[in-house]
């Protein structure tokens, strides 16, 4: 009896860069004899998303300072966060010592953050620079290589060989149009436990990267008020960008029983008798590539993301008046969590294929350039199915000139490094610097 084994795919790489190692992980996916004995490290973990791409004893023989694990397959029923079946995922510091260490001015907090603290029952960690502030984390140490080259070369072959995998899906999705998105997300990491390594058992003062290669990660990305400002006030223009619109959007999060592996996301703004219009049907994010990146000279990380969404454009008419039943029954109610209310019983669902799940409100604040566009954006969320709440304020960069680039016959992979380096140094010079938020 033949059964499905996920195997991993490792391509040992040596960086240009002095003391820069990295490798390559993939996932593949063969079919196997159920009977056939599995090595301890290749078994399916209960949990897969969260689980060690590596075993720990082949773990010393790599650079210490990345960290990657398996992909999720898109497939996976219960998945909040999506990923594609061969996606890749990289974690990296910058600003370590000579001796590829954290300095012992970096260390461990951990910080007060109900939602988390209500689902982990632990107080997430964060890692904390105890000499950087807002005014001198502009401040660069004497290094060969400047931070955005270093990450720069830990990102292109990465994002040159997902975007190819996803190029292939691309061609193979027939009438429905996917759309590819390179986005540049700004913010905090969050380290949170397992149960196998409980966070007081982390010692917080000698940060150990080996240790939070253990650990779960995630990406706070709820910035202060001040630094809004600050970038639309003094980035903006200081950096030449135009305005481009502001958007007041209600975000319908529907689950569909004849797609159980995706939610619907059903795009809608507000007509002047205070009625939702549905503008947009897709489905949600697909990640094909995450390299997180901590910054241990700055008071924010980066986070850089290769997604995907297909939008919807071949629904049936039947499809189609579901959901626009489903939406115009929606009364919009600033009091109400993510701004939107379905007064009448079994509302909230359509015919029994349809029923919200989720709803946003977000404000964005677009701005553009030749070569990204810069969002500002505040979100009030509301989760249907955990009854949690978050109200959010988020930068983010769309580094669409490099998605076009790369979709160009024949674009040239040093093209490709220039423009990556270029948008990279943008970030680190003039999103990355903020007062210390979270501890």
């Amino acid at each position: 009896m033949l059964a499905p084994i996920d195997v991993f795919k490792i391509q040992y790489q040596q960086s240009r860069h002095k003391q820069q190692q990295f490798l390559t992980l993939r996932l593949h996916t063969f079919p196997v004899n159920m009977m056939a004995y599995i090595p301890p490290h290749m078994r399916r973990s209960k949990d897969m998303r969260r689980a060690s791409p590596i075993p720990e004893t082949l773990q010393p023989q790599f650079q210490r300072n990345i960290n990657l694990r398996a992909s999720t397959s898109h497939k996976k029923k219960s998945a909040k966060i999506v990923y594609a079946d061969h996606a890749v995922s990289k974690w990296f510091a910058v600003g370590l010592d000579d001796d590829d260490q954290f300095p012992t001015y970096i260390h461990l907090e951990p910080i007060s953050l109900e939602y988390v603290e209500r689902k982990s029952e632990e107080k997430p960690l964060v890692l904390v620079n105890s000499i950087v502030t807002e005014e001198d984390c502009k401040l660069e140490r004497n290094c060969s290589k400047s931070p955005w080259e270093i990450i720069a070369e830990n990102v292109h072959q990465e994002l040159l060989s997902s975007f190819e995998i996803l190029r292939k899906e691309m061609d193979d999705q027939g009438s429905e149009k996917v759309k590819p998105i390179l986005v540049a997300r700004l913010g905090k990491f969050l380290f949170h436990g397992k149960p196998s390594m409980r966070l007081q058992s982390v010692n917080k003062i000698q940060v150990e990267e080996a240790i939070l290669r253990q650990l779960n990660r995630s990406l706070y990305a709820n910035i202060p008020s001040s630094y809004m400002e600050n970038i639309i006030d003094g980035v903006v223009p200081a950096i030449g960008v135009d305005f481009l619109e502001k958007k007041d959007v209600y975000t319908v999060k529907l689950s569909d029983n004849t797609r159980p592996d995706a939610t619907v996301l059903c795009k809608c703004n507000v007509l002047e008798n205070k009625k939702l219009r549905l503008y947009k049907v897709e489905l949600n994010q697909v990640r094909h590539m995450v390299i997180d990146v901590s910054c241990l000279d700055k008071n924010l990380d980066l986070r850089l993301m290769l997604c995907s969404r297909k939008i919807l454009t071949a629904l049936t008419d039947d499809e189609m008046n579901s959901l626009r039943d489903l939406i115009s029954s929606a009364v919009v109610d600033p009091d109400m969590k993510g701004g939107l209310k379905w007064p009448k019983k079994g509302k909230a669902s359509s015919g029994g294929r349809y029923r919200v799940i989720g709803v946003w409100h977000t404000i964005t604040k677009a701005y553009r350039s030749s070569s990204f566009r810069l969002k500002a954006r505040d979100a009030d969320r509301y989760d249907f199915r955990t009854g949690t709440a978050e109200t959010t304020r988020e930068v983010y960069l769309k580094l669409k000139g490099i998605v076009s680039e790369i979709q160009e016959p024949g674009a040239e992979s040093d093209s490709i490094s220039k423009m990556l380096e270029d948008s990279l140094r943008l970030i680190w010079d003039k999103f990355l610097c903020c007062e210390r938020f979270l501890t």
